[in-house]
């Protein structure tokens, strides 16, 4: 006689998952929205629209017919343990944005909505409590249900912003009190949406090129360049008067670059309207200093000149001093873009290679002298 035991762990494992499955049933806009007694406001009249396929995510919203300056939503996606966050943007773009987040404490109990301000990437720029958007007081909630989280609230806004981001955050983090900060979201997707129409689409990051190009020619500019003209003036002086001609023409190259690049970057800003203060302050900071070479090479006085070697002196340290602020304005740029690890890695390794040679360099300066 066989032996029973492992077809019963087999039909329970089969009924189990059934189980599973069965409770997370996906939500869509052909299912009746069955919370009306858990939810401060109707949502009879909610239209719905899938936002998010890859996540499942379902939004459904209203406009107030008796003030038209209500405005209802209620997005539900999976319950995964973590916080479900939906932001508004005026640019298109995390930083800046207002974002409504739920979540189920791991403790248990009421759910919690909070809203934040997205200040930055960053957890200390992400600030709760702030934001440019108004909950009306006493209409938010978040519901549980089928294994799926409903964060619903209403706004009070002549009308909502049609940029709106979603985002899912890390398995097994709920934000804890009293400071109620935020992880990095674990995934996270940018829409565009016509509340008239009800179509929502996936947005591209907003002019793209633009900001591709303002990235690149500062890095090859004042990050790249500006070093491999300051080595050559340091270590090519035994090839006199080539190594002057080379240097200044590489410089001008670079300083040709960096202005293009300063010119996208106030294109960008004028554009996106983002928070990058201190971004743009040290690109500024750094296109002064970039002038000033330039100038001074127009005012750099004959060798046997007296002052000759106080031109020296401002001359190297104003150079150096750019080039300390150039290499670190580009890397907080690539992380302001959002262009993750592979451009940091790719300049990491250039600089890398350059300071090998400025060592080479400098070993050699050191045996000959």
């Amino acid at each position: 006689m066989k032996n029973p035991i492992p077809s019963i762990f087999i039909l329970i494992t089969i009924i189990s998952t059934s189980a599973f499955v069965y409770s997370q049933t996906p939500d869509s806009c052909s299912s009746n929205l069955n919370l009306q007694s858990r939810l401060p406001f109707g949502t009879s009249n909610l239209q719905c629209l899938p936002v998010w396929d890859a996540e499942n995510y379902v939004l459904r919203y209203e406009q107030s017919t008796s003030n038209a300056n209500i405005w209802s939503f209620v997005l539900s996606a999976p319950y995964t343990n973590s916080f479900v966050a939906m932001g508004f943007s005026r640019s298109g773009q995390m930083v800046g944005s207002s974002a409504i987040v739920g979540w189920i404490p791991s403790t248990g109990g009421a759910g919690m909505i909070k809203r934040y301000y997205l200040g930055g990437k960053s957890s200390n720029l992400v600030v709760p409590d702030e934001g440019n958007v108004t909950v009306i007081e006493n209409s938010s909630a978040v519901v549980l249900e089928s294994q799926r989280l409903y964060l619903a609230f209403q706004l009070q806004t002549t009308l909502p912003s049609n940029r709106l981001i979603y985002s899912l955050g890390p398995n097994d983090f709920q934000p804890v009190g009293p400071g109620y900060r935020l992880m990095q979201h674990r995934d996270m997707v940018a829409t565009s949406i016509n509340y008239a129409t009800g179509q929502s689409a996936s947005q591209k990051s907003p002019h793209l090129r633009l900001r591709r190009s303002h990235g690149i020619l500062n890095m090859i500019g004042w990050g790249i360049l500006m070093m491999i003209g300051a080595m050559i003036a340091r270590y090519g002086r035994q090839w006199d008067p080539v190594w002057f001609y080379v240097h200044a023409g590489v410089q001008l190259l670079a300083f040709t670059l960096g202005i293009i690049g300063v010119i996208c970057g106030f294109l960008l800003n004028s554009r996106l309207n983002a928070d990058v203060s201190t971004h743009k302050g040290l690109g500024i900071f750094i296109l002064v200093l970039g002038s000033l070479q330039v100038m001074a090479l127009l005012a750099r006085p004959d060798k046997a000149s007296k002052i000759r070697k106080y031109w020296n002196w401002y001359h190297y340290s104003v150079g150096r001093i750019l080039l300390v602020f150039a290499i670190a304005n580009v890397f907080y740029g690539i992380h302001l873009g959002g262009e993750g690890k592979g451009w940091t890695a790719g300049y990491a390794v250039v600089l890398g290679v350059l300071f090998v040679a400025s060592a080479l360099g400098e070993y050699k300066l050191w045996i000959r002298n």
